[in-house]
């Protein structure tokens, strides 16, 4: 009996947690590569909002942002709506997806971060 040749399967690409959110949430503003729309939505490249203070950054995602911010020298002046609805494991993806890519190097965020910065101060 004479077998048939096999044909070598390649790997599925591992997705990243993370890149599903960005896709669904954040792709449309801040496009597939991270760089935004000049004038319109900052970039995600290599800026202290991203490679920064994570507790900023984990409320920005939480709180929403409008009011004018600079970014790489360029003056954003747009409305970012708050995600709130998000659980935190999928705030803690997206942004450690992105604090990972787009040339950035960043540490991960978690879900803990997360829970922590989302929780009423107590009176």
């Amino acid at each position: 009996m004479v077998s048939k040749p096999t044909k070598k399967m390649e790997p599925k690409e591992s997705t990243h947690p993370g890149k599903i959110v960005y896709i669904q949430f954040c792709l449309a503003c801040h496009m597939d590569n991270g760089e935004g729309v000049p004038g319109l939505y900052p970039p995600l490249t290599q800026t202290d909002y991203i490679l920064g203070e994570k507790k900023r950054l984990i409320e920005t995602v939480l709180h929403g942002m409008e009011g004018e911010i600079e970014v790489k020298g360029e003056k954003y002046n747009n409305i970012m709506a708050k995600l709130d609805y998000l659980r935190d494991q999928q705030i803690a993806d997206v942004l450690t997806y992105v604090r990972s890519n787009f040339v950035n190097n960043a540490d991960a965020v978690t879900a803990e971060e997360v829970r922590f910065v989302r929780r009423p101060a107590k009176k």
